[in-house]
């Protein structure tokens, strides 16, 4: 388990198991990081070069998870009351970087499929789908730039993968000794 530049936003790497007949990918359990039960799931797509946003859930917990294609997520703290308020993280998740990215309420968030084809992902929510409970925001009241992943507000995004992020807390760790 991973935590990220976003206070609650939890970055979790998960296995896959390689069959020759077709391979099984983990995604939830109820012992996971994370989870804080369980509402529903569904799956969504979105085109290559196409983007959904901004949405941002009151109460729901989400659970994402790529198995197909590649999606590019970029979250904005908005939470008052958070230590990160403020803050903006962005992170692809493919099936070659086969990841769980936990985003806990009132974060918004929005994504872009980044895939040459299909771009599928499956959100783990803690509760049903409720209208009610979120809000949506235009793509134009945040200025952000899709292709540089730049804000106005700051420099640039912090990205990062499973992989790298692991690989720079491993070199910290190894440097700190």
């Amino acid at each position: 388990m991973v935590q990220v530049n976003i206070h609650g936003v939890i970055l979790t790497p998960l296995k896959k198991i390689e069959n020759p007949k077709g391979d099984v990918y983990h995604a939830l359990k109820n012992t996971d990081a994370g989870y804080t039960g369980f509402g529903e799931a569904y799956f969504s797509t979105v085109k290559s070069g196409e983007i959904k946003g901004w949405k941002k859930h009151e109460a729901m917990t989400m659970n994402l998870i790529v198995p197909v294609g590649s999606i590019k997520f970029v979250l904005y703290d908005v939470r008052e009351e958070s230590p990160t308020n403020g803050q903006f993280m962005e992170i692809v998740l493919s099936n070659e970087n086969y990841c769980r990215l936990t985003v806990p309420p009132n974060v918004l968030m929005a994504f872009q499929g980044t895939g040459p084809s299909l771009n599928l992902l499956l959100n783990l929510a803690d509760i049903p789908h409720d209208p009610s409970e979120s809000k949506n925001i235009s793509l134009d009241e945040i200025d952000y730039n899709w292709e540089t992943g730049f804000f106005k507000e700051i420099s640039k995004v912090t990205a990062w993968t499973c992989v790298s992020y692991v690989n720079f807390l491993l070199n910290f760790l190894m440097v700190r000794r």
